[in-house]
């Protein structure tokens, strides 16, 4: 089995989001081969009830918050980040680091990018939370 680098007990100790995506970067290589021909294993996985009843798990935690943080809803699609990167040889032997907790966060699609290619460009810094009303500047 394969020892975790990462994990979210450790995560979220950090309490700001710069902490936690420093703690999360992998620094990539834009277009870097992850599953090459066997790309077709990584999309079936994510169809896998097992992988459904953890991404579901793993919302319900974090409420849906990027990086687990507080305030920092996610507004649109939500994808879960696995901690310590997928490899081919977890999804042939069905590692169980797949779906365990501990390996797993919500983040948001530029936060999952930024993630992947260490850019931290990508990362929305200007995050307002939002508050009752505030849409609507008659009620405030």
């Amino acid at each position: 089995m394969m020892k975790m680098e990462r994990s979210y007990s450790e995560l979220i100790k950090l309490n700001t989001f710069e902490d936690r995506f420093e703690y999360c970067a992998l620094h990539g290589i834009v277009g870097a081969e992850t599953f090459g021909s066997h790309r077709f294993m990584n999309q079936d996985f994510y169809r896998r009830p097992e992988w459904k009843r953890a991404r579901r798990a793993v919302i319900l935690r974090d409420n849906g918050c990027d990086l687990g943080i507080e305030d920092r809803e996610i507004l649109d699609r939500i994808y879960i980040h696995h901690l310590n990167p997928v490899k081919l040889e977890d999804l042939v032997n069905s590692s169980p680091l797949l779906f365990d907790l501990e390996n797993l966060i919500c983040v948001s699609y530029s936060t999952h990018q930024a993630i992947h290619y260490g850019d931290s460009s990508l990362l929305l810094h200007d995050y307002v939370p939002r508050r009752p009303n505030d849409t609507c500047p008659w009620k405030r």
